[in-house]
């Protein structure tokens, strides 16, 4: 990913609330010289590896698993997307300095070799770590050990699990940092004034000294 230095997001605290937030990742690999990309919800373990270990798992149908063997086996790296925060801004937001359409977003790039998991009990497990962490606002929470063995048996074969121990990242949070105080505030309102979710994150993430100064500098 182009990162200059002036989008660099190096508060890793944030960084790692983004994977864990943004869990739906793009998963890319290019095992055989063909390249495949698969969308899926990620698990990030913050405290397994020196950055973090990153687990999912995919239909077995899914041919993209086999790149995950063979790069398990060569020790190549798979890398997950991870898209948080984005939005348009317009150039009529900035206080007076010329400018073009553009776009502010954060994302993250994490980079590792991946291992299949193998033992259906951690398979399962994972599987029901996944559910929990989705179905916990709801009022009656689905889960696994709600329904018959026999298909929650069928449904563990039927899937790929795999985990990265991420090996290095790249981050990056483009959010005007290259603009003076009053462009900054121009997008600011700009953004709130969208009436769009996404637009209002990027909003706070800027107002909240994210994109002021540079990207490191939030908490």
């Amino acid at each position: 990913m182009y990162v200059p230095e002036a989008f660099a997001l190096k508060d890793e605290a944030y960084v790692r609330d983004v994977m864990d937030r943004y869990g739906f990742a793009l998963l890319v690999t290019a095992a055989d010289g063909a390249t495949r990309a698969s969308h899926l919800p990620f698990l990030f373990d913050s405290e397994r590896g020196p950055q973090g270990t990153l687990t999912a798992h995919m239909a077995r149908a899914n041919p993209q698993w086999r790149d995950l063997e063979l790069l398990s086996a060569k020790g190549g790296e798979a890398l997950v997307i991870f898209q948080g925060p984005h939005a348009y801004v317009s150039p009529n937001w900035y206080a007076g300095s010329q400018a073009v359409p553009t776009w502010n977003y954060v994302a993250v790039h994490a980079y590792g070799t991946p291992g299949l998991i193998e033992d259906s009990v951690r398979v399962r497990a994972l599987l029901e770590r996944l559910t929990e962490r989705h179905e916990q606002c709801s009022p009656k929470p689905w889960s696994l050990a709600g329904q018959e063995e026999k298909y929650t048996s069928a449904m563990i074969r039927g899937v790929v699990a795999f985990e990265i121990p991420v090996a290095r990242l790249e981050a990056k949070a483009k959010l005007n940092q290259n603009k003076g105080p009053e462009d900054r505030a121009g997008v600011i309102a700009g953004l709130r004034a969208a009436d769009d979710p996404l637009a209002a994150e990027v909003a706070a993430l800027m107002d909240g000294g994210l994109g002021a100064g540079g990207a490191g500098g939030a908490g």
